[in-house]
């Protein structure tokens, strides 16, 4: 039920870490910072350096180039902000700004799901049916399941934003985030919430579980399939293609499954903060790390990048 007498919000605060004294959020300053230049210029570097590079011109480093493009936008979504708020906690958020937050950071976060169940795909098809791969996945593929995966974030962001911002905000308007997030803001409603939390859910399900589900069946086809490699030296190639994207799979769903699939009433906001922390600011900068570490592929791009010399002129 609606509360009466109550004053609908225009703005809203973030309690982000407003609770840490000055040199503590003076020190997530400059950690934040660093991670943050760090996730933008790695994932520009990898973007840069598949544009350039001739041998990078497959499917699996266009969905990577895509991904450090969808990376970096996710990323500006939110840490500017929060960057800004260390200095300034007390510093309001209109109304119409939260909703422009929430919008693209669903949009991208659930593009990023829905491109690396692509790229778990993508795997797939080239090591199972290998001499079908450049058939299946042509060019006109790769940009369809791209933007797919683009169209599908859109759509569901426009539910979710739809959803939650159809429901009144009275007194309360300290979001205990640092960021305008679904659950935060549910919790601060003057209305029963019931149907916005299943819609929650229902869209968690199929943004998380549904990829979830899709790359695992595809890595126990991958993993069954490349044990029947005869060569030892074949084996390990197929699985140092597959290394990377499993790592990223990994850290990716696992902390936003943590966060969105939580039953309500275990949700401790505290942790949830902390969890959300990695995944918007460690898991965009792994992306670049892991491809670029553990990808020969990529190294040996990046060393004739460097010590390319100059074309006479």
């Amino acid at each position: 039920m609606l509360k009466s007498n109550a004053t609908f919000v225009t703005e809203f605060l973030f309690e982000g870490f407003s609770s840490f004294g000055w040199q503590h959020r003076l020190a997530f300053f400059a950690v934040f910072l660093t991670l943050y230049f760090l996730t933008l210029s790695g994932n520009m570097i990898i973007v840069t350096i598949i544009h350039l590079d001739h041998h990078l011109h497959t499917p699996m480093y266009f969905f990577l180039a895509v991904l450090s493009i969808s990376d970096t936008c996710y990323t500006v979504t939110i840490i500017p902000r929060m960057l800004s708020d260390l200095l300034n906690p007390y510093h309001t958020i209109a109304f119409r700004d939260c909703v422009a937050q929430i919008f693209f950071y669903l949009t991208f976060g659930i593009n990023n799901c829905f491109l690396l169940m692509v790229m778990g795909y993508d795997r797939y098809v080239a090591i199972c049916n290998p001499l079908r791969y450049s058939v299946i996945m042509g060019r006109k593929a790769c940009v369809h399941l791209s933007s797919g995966s683009l169209g599908t974030g859109l759509g569901m962001a426009i539910v979710q934003v739809t959803s939650v911002f159809s429901l009144p905000f009275c007194d309360g308007f300290i979001i205990p985030h640092f960021f305008c997030d679904v659950r935060p803001l549910l919790k601060l409603a003057c209305a029963d919430t019931t149907i916005n939390e299943i819609i929650n859910f229902v869209v968690s399900v199929c943004v998380l579980i549904l990829p979830m589900v899709v790359v695992f069946i595809s890595y126990v086809v991958i993993i069954s399939t490349i044990l029947k490699i005869a060569s030892a030296e074949g084996r390990k190639k197929a699985f140092a293609t597959c290394a990377s994207h499993l790592t990223v799979v990994i850290i990716h769903y696992g902390c936003t499954a943590i966060i969105y699939l939580k039953p309500k009433s275990q949700s401790l906001l505290g942790q949830d903060r902390l969890i959300t922390v990695t995944y918007t600011l460690i898991t965009p900068l792994l992306n670049p790390l892991v491809y670029s570490l553990r990808n020969k592929e990529v190294k040996d791009a990046l060393r004739r990048a460097i010590w390319q010399k100059p074309l006479p002129s």
